[in-house]
């Protein structure tokens, strides 16, 4: 964080800080698309404030206002820490893992912008039922 030298410094972090508390609460909106960050303690260790934080920043150059991005506890992917689910209304959700710095950004840029599944980051199955 820059250091505040004067009021205006002050006022400047106080607006960017309401422009990234609007992108964390957007109203429930139809069409919203929520990601989701695991922030359990193993995806904290792995990165996930990093990831939490370079999605926000993605969002807000983007000028995208139809996505929220939430924090969740850990969703039992440990192994695949910093993991991001992609909630689409009308569609299944999508689970990433092992998503750190510029993959968050290409996560915006193909997946939600372009609708391109980054193959190579996916969780294939995530829930199987006890009687499978």
């Amino acid at each position: 964080m820059p250091k505040i030298k004067s009021l205006e410094d002050l006022l400047k972090q106080k607006e960017a800080a309401k422009n990234k508390l609007f992108l964390r609460k957007v109203a429930d909106k139809e069409n919203v698309i929520t990601l989701k960050v695991a922030m359990g303690t193993c995806g904290i260790a792995a990165g996930a404030k990093e990831t939490f934080e370079k999605l926000m920043e993605t969002i807000e150059e983007k000028g995208l206002d139809n996505i929220r991005v939430i924090q969740t506890g850990c969703m039992g992917y440990c192994h695949a820490e910093p993991t991001v689910e992609v909630n689409e209304p009308g569609k299944e959700p999508i689970l990433y893992g092992k998503i750190k710095g510029d993959k968050a950004r290409e996560l915006i840029e193909k997946h939600i912008l372009n609708g391109e599944l980054l193959q190579d980051s996916i969780i294939g199955e995530t829930h199987k039922s006890i009687n499978e």
